[in-house]
């Protein structure tokens, strides 16, 4: 909730514990985790480098879970998006999955969001 809306409506804290709950549930249930919107070029960006390595990821687009949107600035220290985990670990936004430093492919395979070979 805007500083707006607490001014107006109280602070909703029974609202933010459950929305932190939200999001803590949807970091630990996925091994990938890309928070961002639907209109948004570095979110697309970060989209592609996933679905080209075919890998596992839940795509959040906080345009319709609003909700989550602060307690997500206040777990992550970050106001921008793509707002990415990857097992369970803050990594940044799309210039940080793309960082060959972070070794993608490995940090997939390790959290299980890479399809096993056959």
């Amino acid at each position: 909730m805007s500083w707006f809306g607490r001014l107006l409506f109280g602070s909703g804290d029974a609202t933010m514990a459950a929305s932190r709950t939200k999001l803590d549930r949807l970091i630990e249930e996925n091994p990938v985790v890309l928070f961002g919107t639907s209109w948004c070029g570095y979110c697309r960006s970060s989209r592609r480098l996933l679905d080209s390595m075919n890998a596992k990821y839940l795509d959040v687009d906080l345009d319709e879970m609003d909700d989550i949107r602060e307690v997500l600035r206040e777990k992550s220290g970050q106001r921008t998006v793509p707002n990415i985990y990857i097992g369970g670990k803050h990594i940044g936004g799309n210039q940080e999955l793309h960082d060959p430093k972070l070794q993608l492919p490995k940090l997939l395979k390790d959290v299980g969001a890479l399809p096993s070979r056959i």
